[in-house]
């Protein structure tokens, strides 16, 4: 099997660029699960939040989001739904968000009540709200991505993971006379992949968690990827959810809950380092998040409807690593999201396509150094 670019991953990551890359690239997407998307692409929050992350995170959401609207709008069911963001903290906490990030809006006292009637007014001073905030029909998303990478001519092979890697035909160094050798001796990848045996002139590392191992697998230096996991659980309260309520936050991050239905979807926020694999609830945290979202609302959690823990994996600096390795010719990394894959997901895809077709528009040139492989910081 010969192709143009093989990607290495079948999450969100791998899934968006195949949809970039394929109208105009031989594609072949890899996955060593059974099922794509089986780990943290189909475990999140489901959000899309423009107030959230480091600059560089925020402008690829914005794109994001206008991008992912345009899809929607050819689609039988929008993908973006309107979820407000409610950050709630002390009045210093609160002016200091909004003095940071325009998306944010002061509320007063009254103004929040209204909005998350089920708060307990007394636990909180201040809050912002950050009205661009959207909620993601992520299943539907990971199937627009797949259904038109395939459509466009990409093959999308499951269970398939990478065992072997070798370079062929690359070019020998130049002998005698003096010459310099070869400044391209890269040839082109022949790796295997659960049966098959695919060639490809590019790789992509879209593998996640697993990242800097795969990186390893055709000898590139690890960036520092490390998962970390998060858990998310849906509850059942006495007291009936709204629907359309925001989603609510404290201004340190270290809970959030939102409507989910008649549910409530919870998260205790945790980063705790973990091992690549296929994360598990730890029980002790969910219990005590419950705890902490009974004492500010009046809302009553009667129990764990289900739960479940993904893995955000990213280096020391919190941002993806993206783009050519200097290392090893044609290997590109497209990892490292940590929480923001599916907020960034459309926009990440556009950048990273740029990239391996040597069209980058200019104004993108500073946003892929700051995602770059060889940038300051990394391992």
């Amino acid at each position: 099997m010969d192709c143009d670019v093989l990607i290495v991953g079948g999450g969100i990551a791998g899934l968006s660029l195949a949809w970039r890359l394929a109208p105009n690239r031989a594609v072949v997407l890899v996955e060593a699960e059974a099922s794509l998307a089986f780990h943290t692409s189909s475990r999140s929050a489901r959000q899309m939040q423009p107030s959230y992350g480091p600059g560089a995170i925020q402008e690829l959401t914005h794109r994001s989001i206008a991008m992912v609207e345009r899809i929607s709008a050819r689609l039988p069911s929008p993908i973006l739904m309107p979820r407000p963001l409610l950050t709630l903290g002390t009045a210093e906490e609160v002016a200091q968000l909004v003095a940071e990030n325009a998306n944010l809006v002061p509320l007063n006292h009254t103004e929040t009540m209204e909005r998350s009637p089920d708060l307990r007014p007394e636990k909180f001073e201040a809050s912002a709200l950050d009205g661009t905030a959207m909620e993601v029909d992520v299943p539907a998303l990971l199937e627009f991505y797949r259904s038109q990478a395939v459509g466009a001519g990409a093959m999308v092979l499951t269970g398939s993971p990478v065992s072997a890697v070798e370079v062929v035909g690359a070019e020998p160094p130049a002998a005698g006379n003096g010459a310099e050798p070869s400044p391209n001796p890269a040839g082109r990848f022949r790796v295997t992949a659960g049966r098959h045996s695919i060639t490809a002139t590019t790789v992509v590392d879209a593998a996640g968690a697993w990242a800097d191992s795969v990186a390893g697998t055709f000898g590139a230096r690890p960036r520092g990827l490390a998962p970390h996991r998060r858990s998310v659980a849906i509850v059942s309260t006495e007291k009936p959810v709204n629907p359309s309520g925001p989603m609510v936050e404290p201004a340190n991050e270290s809970f959030y809950y939102r409507p989910d239905g008649t549910h409530l979807l919870i998260s205790p926020c945790e980063s705790v380092p973990a091992e690549p694999g296929d994360a598990q609830v730890v029980e002790a945290d969910i219990t005590e998040l419950i705890q902490r979202i009974d004492a500010v609302t009046d809302l009553g959690i009667t129990g764990v409807v289900r739960s479940w823990t993904g893995l955000r994996t990213q280096p020391a600096d919190g941002l993806p690593v993206v783009g050519f390795d200097d290392g090893v010719p044609n290997f590109f990394w497209l990892a490292g999201q940590g929480g923001y894959g599916v907020q960034t997901s459309a926009a990440l895809a556009t950048l990273a396509a740029g990239l391996i077709a040597g069209n980058l528009p200019d104004g993108d040139a500073g946003l892929a150094a700051t995602l770059s492989p060889q940038r300051a910081g990394l391992a």
